[in-house]
């Protein structure tokens, strides 16, 4: 059973440490570890939280780890067209304005409320969090990343767990936990999707158009050169 030390099991304040393997002072047990359920969708962690909230683990403190595609509520930054961007241009206030949502993201960041929201202690969907998050005036996707600090089961697309920025970024430690990958046979496109990028030809010309510019006025020839010649065998 979880062990009772354990914060990720009490419903008490999250632990700071975001892994829960820390060895505990009192005795040698190490806490229970995440389980980090991967999907090639989101709409079929749709499909596995409603399946989850039948069963006997439904309170089970959880998360769902998604973008700010499906989580962001602030108007100005839903309705553009690189929502990350202008979200990070709010928190930094670069233009003299800041977001309210953010500095609410502590109203939806407790579980046990974010589950009596819905009369039940039971688990939720990605839906059920944006709708209370507008409801609260808070944020629902930094919400969802505080709540992993205290979850036990953390439900994310794959590439959250294959690409490393992503992983960098999310803060996710893969280290001692446990890692379902749903439908695994998708995997390997996963991963070739996360190491693919896509140019055009233009992009390319204006590249060797700028090496060549380099080159011809000697600025780290030995750099540049090789880069150029593969603009050149790529066009």
């Amino acid at each position: 059973g979880p062990c009772t030390e354990c914060s990720c099991s009490s419903g008490k304040e999250p632990d700071k440490d975001p892994s829960h393997t820390k060895k505990k002072e009192n005795g040698d047990r190490l806490c229970v570890p995440k389980i980090f359920f991967g999907t090639r969708t989101h709409k079929q962690i749709t499909q596995i939280t409603r399946e989850l909230k039948r069963t006997a683990y439904s309170s089970v403190p959880m998360t769902i780890l998604s973008s700010r595609d499906y989580t962001c509520i602030h108007p100005l930054v839903s309705n553009s067209s690189n929502r990350n961007e202008v979200c990070v241009e709010l928190l930094e206030g670069k233009h003299g304005k800041s977001c309210s949502y953010y500095h609410s993201v502590h109203k939806l960041s407790e579980q046990h409320m974010l589950q009596a929201a819905h009369g039940v202690y039971q688990a939720w969907d990605i839906e059920d969090l944006v709708s209370l998050g507008r409801k609260l005036r808070a944020c629902a996707y930094f919400a969802a990343r505080e709540l992993m600090v205290g979850a036990d089961i953390v439900f994310c697309p794959y590439n959250y767990l294959l690409d490393p920025q992503i992983r960098e970024s999310m803060d996710i430690k893969l280290k001692d936990q446990v890692v379902i990958l749903d439908e695994a046979h998708n995997i390997e496109d996963c991963a070739r999707e996360s190491v693919s990028y896509g140019v055009t030809e233009g992009q390319l010309r204006a590249a060797r158009e700028e090496l060549d510019l380099m080159v011809n006025n000697h600025i780290r020839q030995q750099d540049h050169e090789p880069l150029r010649a593969v603009c050149c065998s790529l066009i």
